[in-house]
């Protein structure tokens, strides 16, 4: 399985290298890009850097589609690009992860509606769902987590979605979770 996490600056580090640690230790094949060039720096300046620029990959040729929060949601919303890639994941049925304010991109985007999905508390609109009080959701092909907080237990549901629960099991087992 592979996936294919999108940041830009501002991203939220927890969110973003946690999430990512956690799944590459399950084996899954994680492809840190980042939206403009090749590196971006996290809102409490840790940089990443060699990444892949996205504008240089085929998104559908992922399995899963990750969304950090962070303040870098206002960036990613607001570029056409990355919001198309959004949907067109969406409606090709990848599976799409997104953690504290990145599935309010996914609310503004009606992707929500109808379906359950946490996020930031007070970041939560009315997107035409149902808003979960639990540090992570899976409905169908969305997984949605919380917070900061909550990124063991989205990576864990990502896990179980690209692997299997026994994946996430071992997975959990070994950091003693």
């Amino acid at each position: 399985m592979k996936a294919l996490m999108v940041v830009t600056d501002g991203f939220e580090e927890i969110e973003a290298i946690g999430t990512l640690a956690l799944l590459r230790r399950a084996k899954i094949d994680v492809t840190f890009a980042s939206l403009y060039g090749d590196k971006a720096t996290g809102r409490y300046g840790v940089t990443s850097s060699h990444m892949v620029p996205l504008k240089t990959l085929d998104p559908l040729s992922f399995d899963c589609l990750i969304i950090p929060g962070g303040p870098e949601y206002i960036a990613e919303e607001n570029d056409p690009n990355f919001l198309d890639m959004v949907r067109r994941c969406h409606s090709k049925g990848v599976i799409i992860g997104a953690i504290c304010a990145g599935p309010t991109i996914l609310g503004h985007l009606g992707l929500l509606k109808g379906k359950r999905y946490t996020c930031f508390t007070s970041m939560d609109e009315d997107f035409g769902g149902t808003y979960v009080d639990e540090y992570a959701v899976r409905d169908g092909n969305l997984i949605t987590g919380r917070s900061a907080a909550a990124s063991i237990d989205f990576a864990f549901l990502l896990i179980e979605a690209l692997a299997s629960k026994e994946i996430a099991d071992q997975v959990k087992a070994s950091i003693y979770y």
